[in-house]
């Protein structure tokens, strides 16, 4: 709310800002010092006024009042501006509490422009008590998931769960970086530079994966099979080698390698290893590191078995058997018709 306020009212350059208050002023001038009586007393007649409670409300109140509220929304904005910049100017804190401290100023800020502009135009507060149920039951049916998106970004601010320039992972698959946090929506930039509005309330409500929300650590995960015929010393030697030959793998903790399972047609081997700046990707270590395998396993002669059957056919005779034997070097199975 506060962001549409800032951006309806918020003018564009110095010259527009003094004509904008020149203008307002010029209206308030001249309907203080009675030039503009006749219209005054036109606009305050019986005929074009209302009653509420005991307090009589006319059109000239009205235009009155929206005036009056331009102007202090007006001046808020700009007051709303220089605060902006000067929180933003705050040296050792943190994205998220500068974020946090101007949330803040912008609702005390308009709260505040609210009530003094209640008491420059006169109006009593009880008689706003004649709207105040269906108000108040039109605002909780209305505006509930606006309040809650706006409840759920004041907690993500003050718990810091995820900040600007995070890289986080939805439990819809949709992954990026933060961009901005507002007081309804969290802007994500996505790996192909599509950006989503994000309800706030989502990151509250759903599991979010947040890859640096301590560290920029992360496990790359490679598994390969290898046929039966290979040295599996040789295999887990080539495979720690190549992880360990790669700029971005860290030291600490080192590569792993597992035997993980004796498979139908090869032996299945996982690597593990890791690198310290997840934010600028997974998938071009692990494409690289599995390009230098492949070379290494060319030149020991290790080969990558993948599952195959052969038919045979004979003439007169249809006939499905059981492979007797598979090769283990591409895991070959034959079956006879």
């Amino acid at each position: 709310m506060t962001n549409l306020i800032s951006r309806i009212f918020k003018p564009r350059g110095w010259v527009n800002k003094i004509l904008v208050f020149l203008a307002l002023v010029t209206i308030l001038v001249f309907n203080a010092s009675g030039e503009l009586q006749t219209v005054r007393e036109f606009l305050d007649s019986e005929s074009l006024s209302i009653n509420l409670g005991e307090q009589q409300i006319s059109a000239y109140h009205i235009i009155n009042g929206l005036l009056t509220f331009a102007i202090l929304i007006w001046l808020s904005a700009l007051l709303v501006e220089f605060a902006e910049k000067q929180i933003g100017r705050f040296p050792n804190v943190r994205t998220a509490n500068k974020e946090l401290f101007i949330k803040i100023a912008q609702i005390t800020i308009y709260i505040l422009a609210a009530l003094l502009g209640l008491d420059l135009i006169g109006l009593d507060l009880t008689t706003l008590t004649v709207f105040s149920g269906a108000v108040g039951i039109g605002l909780g049916f209305g505006l509930q998931k606006i309040a809650a998106n706006f409840i759920s970004g004041l907690i993500l601010l003050m718990e810091k769960s995820i900040e600007v320039e995070d890289l986080v992972e939805l439990s819809d698959g949709t992954s990026g970086f933060i961009r901005k946090t507002g007081a309804r929506y969290t802007l994500i930039e996505t790996f192909d530079n599509k950006e989503i509005l994000i309800p706030n309330e989502d990151f509250i409500t759903n599991r979010v994966t947040n890859w640096t929300f301590s560290n920029n650590r992360a496990r790359v995960e490679i598994n390969i099979g290898v046929a039966y015929s290979s040295d599996l010393k040789l295999v887990q030697k080539i495979l720690l080698t190549a992880a360990k030959h790669h700029p971005r793998c860290v030291h600490e903790p080192e590569p792993k390698v597992y035997l993980r399972n004796f498979g139908d047609s090869s032996v299945d081997f996982v690597l593990h290893f890791w690198v310290d700046d997840v934010q600028n990707g997974r998938w071009q270590p692990q494409s690289e590191v599995m390009m230098e395998i492949w070379d290494r396993f060319a030149e020991q002669g290790i080969s990558i078995p993948f599952p195959q059957r052969d038919l045979h056919i004979k003439s007169g005779q249809l006939r499905a058997t059981q492979p007797e034997a598979d090769d283990e070097t591409t895991g070959n199975k034959s079956q006879e018709l």
